[in-house]
C-alpha cells in the first residue's frame, strides 16, 4: 500500500470519523503539529482514543519509521499489544491512560524493543480534544536517549562496585550478620529504586521467616512474618539449589499459578526478582526485590548485581556459621581444659601458632611435635588424600626415635574398615599389634581425626601410643579441635599462597605493559623520524640537481612535511593518552604562582591571535594561592585549550583567559565568543577523535585528541574540567 506522507499527515491531525462533531478548521496547535510532522528530527506517532477507552495507532512520521524500523502500513489500526511485547505494551498503555485521565501533556522515559533491539526513549505525549472537549487523539514526540542512558549505566556500574565493595568490607571486618543483612536490603532498595527488599530465611519444613526488610510500601511491615507458600514445591527447591532465579516483570503476565498470584497480590507486589542465597549446595534463604507501584522491566545489570550480592550474603552467613562453630568449639575446649591448666596453655599456644602462621610446612610440623608431646604420644602424623581419595600419604610426622612409625603411604581400598568412617568425617580410635618386627607382641592405640573444610576432606591427623589405654574424651576433643584448626590453617595458607601468586602475576603483567609501551613508543616514532630525514635528504639532493625548480616538487615536499608533522603529533598524542591511562609516569609536583606563570604561557599566542583578527584578554585575580602541580601537564592542557580556541573563534571575536577563586577553589578558564556548541554535543566533546558534526574537520585540521588529552591530564593532576556553551560563547573551566 503506497501512502503519501503529506496527505496522510493532514488526515491524522483531524478528528476521527467516530467523533461526534468534526472540526471545520484546524486549531493553531494542530497547524503547528502538521508543519512539524514530516520535518523535525524527532519521532512522532499518533494514537486514536476510542469511545471505549482503547487505543489504536493511526500514524507515524518518517523519522519514527527510520529509527524504529516500523512502517506506517504495519502500524495503522493496531493496538499496543499487536505491536509491542506484553510488558512493553502494558507500560505504554499505562502512559496513554494517564495522559487521558489527567487531560494534559505528560513526559516520561521508557525502554522499548523494536526489531529485537532495546533502546531508551524520552517521550512527550499531548492530548487533542474535539468540539465536545473529549480527548480523541494523542500526539507523541520521542527522542532516542540510549547513548545518555548508557553513560548513566556506566555511573551505575561504578555505584554497583562501591555497593559490593562495602558489603565485602563489612564481611571482612567481622560486622554482625544482622547488621549486614539490614544495611544490605536498605542499600539495594535505594540503589534499584524499588518498593520493598526482603531476605527470606528457610526453616526445616521449607516454610520461612522474613528476617530483614527495607520498604516504602504503606502499611504493616513484613519483618518477622512467617510465610508458607502453598505453591513452593520440590521443583522450586531444586531450581534454587542450582542457582536458578525468578524474574517477574508483571505477575499477571508471567503465567504463574493462581495461588502464587494471590500470595504476591496480598503483599501488593506487581513485579519481583528472587535470587537464592546458598551455602555451598544448601539453600539457606532468598533475596527478594519487589516493585509494588506497577510492572517493571528488570535490567540484566540489576539481576547480575543481585546475584553478586546474594553470593556475598552467602559468604557472610557461612562466615557467621563458621564463627559460631569456632566459638562453640572454643567453649567446649575451654570447659575441658579446666581439668588441666598446663594442658590448656599448650592448646592455646598451638591454636595461636595456627592462627598467626601462613607457612603451612612450619605450622603443621609444629602441630605434630607439640601435639605428640602434650598427649605423650609416640607418633603424630598428618596425612593428605590425593584428588580422588584413593591414596593417603603422610606429609608431616613427629615420632620418638625408638618408635617405628607406620608406612608413609596407604591405598584406601586396603583399609576399608578404617577409611570408610574417616571419609564420613568421623573420628576413629582402635588398638592393634605393632607392625614390623615385634617379638613381644606390643599393642598400640591409634586415634585418627579427619581434617576437612566446607568443600572437601583434606586428610587425617593420626596419634599413636605404645599402650592399650584409650585416648580420653578430653584428649579426643583436643585432637578434633586441632584437626579443625589445621583445616582452617591449611586453607588460609593455601589461599595466601594463591593470592601471592596472583600478586606476582599482576606485577609481571604490569612490567610487561610498561615494556610494551616503551617499545611501542620507539617503534611508532622511528618510521616518522626516518620519513622526515629522508624527505630532508631528498630535498637537499634535488635542490643541488636543480630539479627543485619544478613547481610541483616543492608542493609535494610541503605536503610530505605537513603530513609527517601531523602523523608525528597524532602518535605523540596517542602515546601521551596511553601513558595517562596506564598512569605509568609519576607526577613531578612544583609550586607555581599563576600571576607570573600564566602570562608566559598565554603571550606566545598573542601574535597568532592578532593575525587572525581576534582579540585576546588575560585576567588574573589578586592573591591567588600557589598551586602544587605537575607543570608539564598543566602547561600542555592550557596550550591545547588555547589552540582549540584559536582554531574555532571567528574574526572580530574575543578569546579570554581567566584565573580566579570560586568558593575557595582556584579556577582557570579559557573562553571564546562567536561559537556555540549544541547542548546534545557537550557530553561527547572530550571523546577521542570526536568532532562536532557541523564543523568541517578538513578546514580546521588537528588530531582530534586535543580535548581528550586535556581531560586525561586534568584528571591526572587531580583537578576537574567542565564546559559551558550558551549565548554564542563557549567556556572551558579547570577547577583545582
Amino acid at each position: 500500500m503506497n501512502i503519501n506522507p503529506l496527505e496522510s499527515t493532514a488526515e491524522l491531525i483531524q478528528p476521527s470519523p467516530s467523533s461526534a462533531i468534526a472540526h471545520t478548521t484546524e486549531s493553531t496547535s494542530e497547524q503547528l503539529l502538521l508543519s512539524m510532522y514530516d520535518s523535525v528530527e524527532a519521532s512522532i506517532f499518533v494514537v486514536d482514543v476510542l469511545e471505549d477507552g482503547d487505543f489504536r495507532y493511526v500514524g507515524l512520521n518518517p523519522t519514527h519509521e527510520r529509527w524504529t524500523g516500523i512502517r506506517l502500513e504495519d502500524l495503522r489500526g493496531k493496538t499496543p499489544e499487536e505491536v509491542l511485547s506484553p510488558v512493553d505494551a502494558a507500560n505504554v498503555r499505562q502512559h496513554y491512560t494517564e495522559c487521558v485521565r489527567f487531560g494534559k501533556t505528560i513526559c516520561y522515559e521508557q525502554c522499548l524493543q523494536f526489531k529485537g533491539i532495546r533502546s531508551w526513549w524520552k517521550t512527550t505525549l499531548t492530548p487533542l480534544r474535539n468540539a465536545k472537549s473529549r480527548i480523541y487523539r494523542l500526539i507523541g514526540t520521542s527522542n532516542n536517549i540510549t547513548v545518555s542512558k548508557q553513560a548513566q549505566a556506566e555511573g551505575i556500574e561504578d555505584h554497583k562496585e562501591q555497593l559490593l565493595g562495602a558489603i565485602a568490607q563489612k564481611i571482612h571486618s567481622g560486622v554482625d550478620l544482622e547488621i549486614i543483612l539490614n544495611q544490605t536490603v536498605k542499600e539495594i532498595r535505594f540503589f534499584l529504586e524499588s518498593d520493598r527488599v526482603i531476605i527470606y530465611r528457610f526453616q526445616l519444613d521449607w516454610s520461612g521467616i522474613i528476617i530483614a526488610e527495607s520498604t516504602v510500601v504503606p502499611g504493616t511491615s513484613l519483618l518477622g512474618t512467617s510465610i508458607k507458600d502453598p505453591c513452593f514445591s520440590e521443583k522450586f527447591i531444586e531450581r534454587y539449589k542450582r542457582g536458578g532465579i525468578q524474574v517477574l516483570e508483571d505477575i499477571y503476565a508471567a503465567g504463574l499459578h493462581p495461588c502464587q498470584i494471590d500470595l504476591l497480590a496480598s503483599f501488593e507486589v506487581k513485579a519481583n526478582v528472587v535470587v537464592p542465597i546458598l551455602l555451598q549446595q544448601d539453600l539457606w534463604g532468598l533475596l527478594i526485590v519487589q516493585h509494588c507501584r506497577a510492572p517493571r522491566q528488570w535490567q540484566q545489570t540489576e539481576i547480575d548485581l543481585l546475584k553478586q550480592i546474594a553470593t556475598q550474603l552467602g559468604i557472610a552467613v557461612q562466615q557467621k556459621q563458621l564463627q559460631q562453630e569456632i566459638e562453640s568449639l572454643k567453649a567446649q575446649l575451654n570447659s575441658q581444659m579446666q581439668l588441666n591448666l598446663n594442658f590448656e596453655a599448650v592448646v592455646r599456644r598451638i591454636t595461636e601458632k595456627i592462627r598467626d602462621s601462613l607457612d603451612e610446612t612450619q605450622l603443621l610440623q609444629t602441630v605434630t611435635q607439640e601435639l605428640a608431646e602434650v598427649l605423650k604420644a609416640d607418633s603424630c602424623q598428618i596425612e593428605f588424600y590425593n584428588d580422588c581419595c584413593s591414596v593417603a600419604k603422610v606429609a608431616y610426622e613427629y615420632s620418638n626415635s625408638k618408635f617405628l612409625s607406620q608406612e608413609s603411604s596407604r591405598q584406601i581400598a586396603d583399609f576399608p574398615e578404617i577409611y570408610h568412617k574417616l571419609l564420613q568425617k568421623e573420628s576413629l580410635q582402635f588398638g592393634q599389634l605393632m607392625g614390623g618386627w615385634n617379638p613381644q607382641l606390643t599393642l598400640i592405640t591409634q586415634l585418627a581425626c579427619p581434617i576437612f573444610d566446607a568443600q572437601r576432606i583434606l586428610g587425617n591427623l593420626w596419634l599413636t601410643r605404645q599402650t592399650q589405654e584409650d585416648f580420653a574424651e578430653v584428649e579426643i576433643g583436643l585432637v578434633q579441635q586441632i584437626a579443625n584448626e589445621c583445616a582452617i590453617a591449611i586453607c588460609q595458607a593455601r589461599l595466601y599462597k594463591a593470592a601471592q601468586a596472583q600478586v606476582e602475576e599482576l606485577e609481571k603483567l604490569k612490567h610487561l605493559k610498561k615494556e610494551f609501551l616503551r617499545t611501542l613508543s620507539h617503534e611508532l616514532r622511528t618510521p616518522i623520524t626516518s620519513i622526515s630525514l629522508a624527505a630532508q635528504t631528498l630535498e637537499s639532493v634535488l635542490r643541488q640537481e636543480g630539479v627543485l625548480e619544478i613547481e610541483l616538487v616543492p608542493q609535494l615536499f610541503q605536503i610530505l612535511e605537513n603530513e609527517c608533522e601531523r602523523e608525528s603529533k597524532l602518535i605523540n598524542d596517542l602515546l601521551t593518552l596511553t601513558y595517562l591511562e596506564a598512569d605509568i609516569e609519576p607526577m613531578t609536583l612544583i609550586a607555581i604562582d599563576l600571576q607570573t606563570w600564566l602570562p608566559s604561557i598565554v603571550e606566545p599566542f598573542r601574535e597568532r591571535i592578532y593575525c587572525q583578527q581576534q582579540e585576546l584578554n588575560l585576567s588574573i585575580a589578586k592573591e591567588l594561592p600557589s598551586l602544587q602541580i605537575d607543570i608539564t601537564d598543566l602547561e600542555r592542557a592550557i596550550v591545547e585549550l588555547l589552540n582549540n580556541a584559536c582554531k574555532y573563534t571567528p574574526a572580530d571575536e574575543a578569546i579570554a583567559v581567566s584565573a580566579y577563586l570560586k568558593r575557595g577553589k582556584v579556577c582557570l578558564s579559557v573562553s571564546n565568543t562567536g561559537v556555540e556548541i549544541p547542548e546534545d554535543e557537550l557530553s561527547r566533546i572530550f571523546d577521542p577523535f570526536y568532532r562536532i558534526p557541523k564543523n568541517d574537520p578538513w578546514k580546521y585540521g588537528g588530531t582530534g585528541l586535543g580535548l581528550a588529552l586535556v581531560k586525561k591530564m586534568v584528571k591526572h593532576f587531580g583537578a576537574t574540567i567542565h564546559v559551558e556553551s550558551a549565548d554564542n560563547k563557549t567556556t572551558f573551566t579547570i577547577q583545582f
